[in-house]
């Protein structure tokens, strides 16, 4: 019976160390479920907003002179021919286009408006920012399907003094309204090729990576 209670007991230590250094690696915080290295299946993401600096082809049917090729000024506004200071920034291209045909509706007699986006900035809203101790901080255009792996490889992976299992991403929940952090195994990811360690990502996430202090 002896036995039997310090097994037992050792088994409770042991679950114990187990779950206080799961929580030391990620700063107390939850952790998100894993995603696969290669998706399994692809499939769309949301539909595309137009940002600042994204450039634009505009295509009026039958009506060159009023095409344009332009890109979305910083104030999220465009002009073409006949039509000045557009908002496009916060609408999709079906958006837009239908905005435009609105507005050439009053030149020409029933415009078929089509719009093309060429370069992608995307609104804030719609990248995946990486700060902190990693070799060149930036923000991402995100991508359908993106995965925390594809974006450490996109700003070259961690910093010399990285540490990368107190890693925290802050995603905005819109069923709350609320911010929420999450914790990252970065090193458990990129140097031991932990799969469970990969998580999906989603538009306007940040990932902050901190220093070691030794």
């Amino acid at each position: 019976m002896r036995i039997a209670r310090v097994s037992k007991a050792l088994i409770v230590a042991l679950m114990a160390s187990t779950t206080l250094s799961a929580c030391a690696s990620s700063g107390g915080r939850p952790e998100l479920p894993p995603a696969t290295f290669v998706a399994t299946r692809e499939t769309p993401g949301e539909e595309y907003v137009i940002g600042p600096l994204d450039q634009l082809q505009i295509f009026v049917w039958r009506n060159p002179e009023l095409s344009a090729k332009v890109q979305v000024r910083p104030d999220g506004r465009i002009t073409t021919p006949l039509v000045a200071d557009m908002p496009a920034v916060g609408k999709t291209p079906a958006m837009l286009a239908a905005d435009m045909k609105l507005a050439l509706g009053e030149y020409i007699k029933d415009p078929i408006v089509s719009v093309i986006v060429d370069g992608f900035s995307g609104t804030y809203s719609q990248q995946v920012r990486i700060v902190g101790a990693t070799q060149k901080p930036a923000s991402l255009p995100y991508r359908a399907n993106m995965t925390l792996l594809d974006a450490m490889i996109a700003v070259g992976g961690l910093g010399e003094y990285a540490a990368g299992n107190k890693a925290r991403l802050i995603r905005y929940d819109r069923a709350t309204g609320k911010q929420r952090e999450y914790g990252l195994r970065l090193n458990r990811l990129l140097k031991d090729g932990d799969p469970s360690a990969n998580v999906r990502l989603e538009p306007g996430d940040v990932i902050i990576i901190p220093e070691s202090m030794f």
